[in-house]
């Protein structure tokens, strides 16, 4: 796989290296002198140059690449990347990331992105997540489908610990999808016994009713 990167910063770079040890071509792009850090990735190709700019994307054969990666630290750059790659060279893929979680809103099909990365507020989830047990935290989102992935840590004295998985009646448009137990990830089954400090994840469509899954959680009827 052809992966161009725009934006040769930290993430950008840590991005590049990943791509490489799993065996893709990967090319990168940045129009600051300062970025060209190339003995940090030396088997990537570095261009300097504005991948805002269309002669610059000609240059780099965007036409050519399977993803387009626009992860530099200016939001309005990104998605000007994000739209000459799919609309001017018909990039399958666009990954944009999103620095300000107020433009996350912006970084849609219409701008030519398919898959938006806001790194602070994955950062908030996590955070969330490592410190909230019996809330409901939402992790991810997916661009495309709109559905979410839903975290929950069981306390104790939760209502669902020790009844059968297969006895709960989950919302509409909610599927359990992993249990957690002692760092050990479990396919769950009908005839799983929920326990105490499991960690349950689950995949909510657009549709689904997060007020609905919490009643569920706190061992009452959906309203």
């Amino acid at each position: 796989m052809r992966v161009i990167i725009a934006g040769a910063g930290s993430v950008g770079r840590s991005i590049a290296r990943e791509l490489l040890l799993h065996g893709h071509e990967v090319t990168v792009v940045d129009r600051q002198p300062s970025a060209m850090r190339v003995a940090q990735v030396a088997d990537a190709e570095w261009v300097l140059a504005d991948a805002c700019e269309l002669p610059t994307l000609r240059q780099i054969r965007a036409d050519e690449c399977d993803v387009m990666v626009a992860a530099t630290g200016d939001d309005k750059a990104n998605l000007v990347i994000s739209l000459l790659a799919k609309t001017e060279f018909g990039v399958p893929r666009t990954v944009a990331r999103v620095n300000n979680p107020k433009n996350e809103w912006m970084f849609d099909e219409a701008w030519g992105v398919n898959v938006a990365v806001s790194t602070p507020r994955i950062m908030t989830a996590m955070v969330e997540e490592a410190v909230a047990v019996g809330d409901l935290v939402k992790i991810f989102t997916f661009h495309q489908s709109k559905a979410d992935i839903r975290e929950v840590t069981l306390p104790d004295d939760s209502p669902l610990v020790g009844r059968l998985v297969g006895q709960v009646v989950w919302p509409a448009d909610t599927v359990l999808a992993c249990i957690v137990r002692d760092a050990r990830p479990l396919a769950p089954s009908p005839d799983d016994t929920l326990e105490g400090r499991d960690e349950l994840l689950f995949v909510t469509g657009r549709d689904a009713d997060e007020q609905a899954l919490e009643q569920v959680l706190a061992g009452q009827e959906p309203s």
